[in-house]
């Protein structure tokens, strides 16, 4: 008998129908070919998330363009010749109830230039600390190309198969650096206020509705707090959530931290129950600004902690990373009440650069 409950029930984002209220989080698995080409490892990655009934599964971050490269054996959306393996993805996935959305990034300041080709790009030449990396301040011909390229990874997306896109728009990438004043320095018209921060986001949203339509949906993750002096923090987050309601946006994300910080949004170690869920205060009080779906994260593990979140209307739907990586089934476990917590333990020894793999299986 299937167990009954909130976390079970349908919602929608934009115009596409999640089945359940669970998601995957954008997760780098470190399987992609060199040029960011799908690999038949991602493939059955994502059909193996698929049949374990999560409702949206978010793809692991895809660079829109080679000077935004974050990382080896990362996916790539820079290039039409990328469709066709991305579709292999989609078209696996969607023989299940699951829906995907494919996570578009640049990694701005943090990467290297033996990663990117290039000097780092950023808002402004501020020091990175964790890459020892001094970035180029982007002229505004670069911005622009950097808007253009998230708009026809948008593109790829859809041809692809995809059911929407996420934008990174966290963890001191280059969107999360236009937004953040401890990064942001410039100005001009893409410094100073928080709507000229937000600016770079805004032109790619309309951008992306624009060319592909309103129906196509479009969400971000969003940094609530970069643990940063001078950073942003959670009361311009709600600002920037609202400016980016406004402009069309379907749905949001809630997450935070930098490498830079020593805390990213990974936090190491198992927590007490009532602990669980480390950013959702912050996204309940994003969510009680907006009219569209929220998103809590932050180590959860219990399910009577997500079914308490989402009954409490503290968000709309829980994501998780680490636990997929071990049990990729753990929602249809949850549904036919055969457990009721994930095995994960948080000790983020997954993150293997031969592949995602948990290291206690």
């Amino acid at each position: 008998m299937k167990v009954k409950s909130a976390l079970f029930t349908p919602i929608k984002i934009g115009t596409v129908e999640i089945p359940n209220r669970f998601v995957r989080s954008a997760t780098h698995d470190f399987m992609a070919q060199n040029d960011g080409a799908i690999t038949e490892r991602q493939v059955s990655l994502y059909k193996n998330l698929a049949q374990g009934e999560i409702g949206l599964i978010i793809t692991g971050h895809a660079y829109v363009q080679p000077q935004g490269k974050a990382s080896i054996y990362q996916i790539g959306v820079y290039s039409d010749i990328l469709i066709e393996g991305l579709r292999k993805i989609t078209e696996d996935v969607h023989k299940f109830s699951s829906r995907i959305f494919l996570q578009l990034s640049h990694a701005g300041r943090q990467t290297k230039e033996k990663l990117c080709g290039c000097t780092p790009l950023a808002p402004s030449s501020v020091y990175e600390p964790t890459f020892k990396v001094m970035p180029k301040e982007m002229s505004t011909e670069e911005i622009k190309k950097v808007i253009d390229d998230f708009i026809q990874g948008s593109r790829r997306a859809k041809h692809a198969g995809f059911d929407g896109v996420q934008l990174h728009l966290a963890h001191g990438y280059l969107l999360s650096s236009f937004l953040s004043p401890y990064t942001n320095k410039r100005k001009d018209e893409w410094g100073g206020s928080l709507s000229n921060r937000v600016r770079i986001v805004t032109d790619i949203i309309k951008g992306i509705k624009g060319l592909l339509g309103k129906e196509f949906s479009v969400i971000v993750k969003l940094n609530s707090s970069d643990f940063l002096p001078s950073g942003i923090y959670l009361k311009e987050s709600i600002e920037a959530a609202r400016i980016l309601e406004r402009e069309g946006i379907d749905g949001i994300e809630v997450s935070g931290g930098t490498a830079e910080a020593g805390q990213g949004s990974v936090w190491k170690g198992l927590r007490p129950e009532e602990d669980e869920g480390y950013f959702v205060e912050n996204a309940y009080k994003i969510k009680k600004e907006l009219s569209i779906p929220v998103i809590g994260l932050g180590g959860i593990r219990s399910f009577r902690i997500m079914e308490k979140i989402i009954e409490e209307g503290k968000a709309d739907l829980i994501s998780m990373s680490r636990p997929f990586i071990r049990e990729p089934f753990l929602i249809r476990k949850f549904h036919s009440g055969e457990i009721k917590k994930s095995e994960c333990i948080s000790c983020n020894k997954c993150f293997n650069l031969r592949g995602i793999k948990c290291a206690e299986l």
